[in-house]
């Protein structure tokens, strides 16, 4: 589907309009408040570290604003210690406001007992999966811990200094023996960040890709930073039409982690972008 320059660029606006009011207190016309539709096979959502010094109100109504309607929770609004009353209320808060609470971190597990209550933590706000970081020698509990609930790990690479998964291959070298409810969370900005190309690791890694981490780094070195989406080094188009060309069902999260005081503008310049991709895709 072709899109023109104009189009590409109303999209963009109208994603800015609609984060832009709803922390100034003015409603939009209802046709403002519905995502573009981009079909099944793509799905746009939030991880929640983008907004990290938001209250989870706050979290909801930046989310529900921007058509964000798919969410990963990081443990600043969904406390892991809370109780399993207070997770399933905040649980239920989230979806009765419209959005689909698919999963939580990323949450890391170094110990038995964060393997143990990191499962539990997920059963009781009824996720699809944990977005986790498990130490090698965890992976056999992890396992029991996935066949118990039924619960996907997907775990996320973390690029240059992460010493258990830098790269999507040393995922797959730790996890390849295992039940394949354990995968990926590929982030895409630190895949660049060391050097290599996102592309052929979707492609690659694409029956146990069960998240991805949407985000654009200015440069690919260690020392690469966030910046929105469509201004920095990644080639986004390319990203999005091999995830559609791997019939990618997963949800496609936004980590943007620039400006953490004040993140809603560059988030709905990257919503937009990534609209506008998603139409040309």
């Amino acid at each position: 589907m072709s899109i023109s320059r104009h189009e590409f660029l109303k999209t963009l606006g109208l994603s800015a309009a609609a984060s832009l009011t709803s922390i100034s207190g003015f409603s939009l016309p209802a046709s403002l408040d519905h995502p573009i539709q981009t079909g099944p096979a793509l799905r746009l959502g939030l991880a929640s570290y983008t907004l990290r010094k938001f209250k989870l109100d706050e979290v909801i109504e930046i989310s529900n604003r921007l058509g964000l309607t798919s969410l990963a929770l990081k443990s600043m609004h969904m406390p892991l210690e809370s109780s399993a009353e207070e997770i399933k209320k905040m649980a239920g808060k989230i979806r009765s406001a419209g959005l689909t609470l698919y999963g939580a971190g990323v949450i890391y597990m170094k110990t038995s007992q964060e393997v143990e209550t990191a499962f539990n933590y997920a059963a009781n706000a009824a996720l699809e999966m944990i977005i986790g970081v498990p130490n090698h020698e965890l992976l056999p509990l992890v396992e029991a811990q996935v066949k118990k609930h039924n619960i996907k790990l997907a775990i996320h690479n973390h690029g240059p200094g992460d010493d258990l998964y830098s790269s999507p291959d040393d995922v797959h070298a730790k996890i390849r023996t295992f039940d394949k409810r354990i995968g990926f969370c590929i982030d895409i900005g630190h895949v660049v960040r060391i050097g290599q190309d996102p592309v052929p690791m979707l492609e690659k890694y694409k029956d146990r890709l069960y998240d991805t981490h949407i985000k654009d780094v200015d440069k690919a070195e260690a020392e690469g930073t966030s910046v929105e989406i469509g201004r920095g080094i990644i080639d986004i188009p390319r990203v999005m039409k091999t995830l559609k060309k791997i019939n990618y069902t997963g949800c496609l999260a936004l980590e943007y982690e620039k400006d953490g005081d004040d993140p809603v503008p560059g988030l709905a310049e990257s919503v937009g972008y990534i609209r506008g991709i998603m139409k040309m895709a």
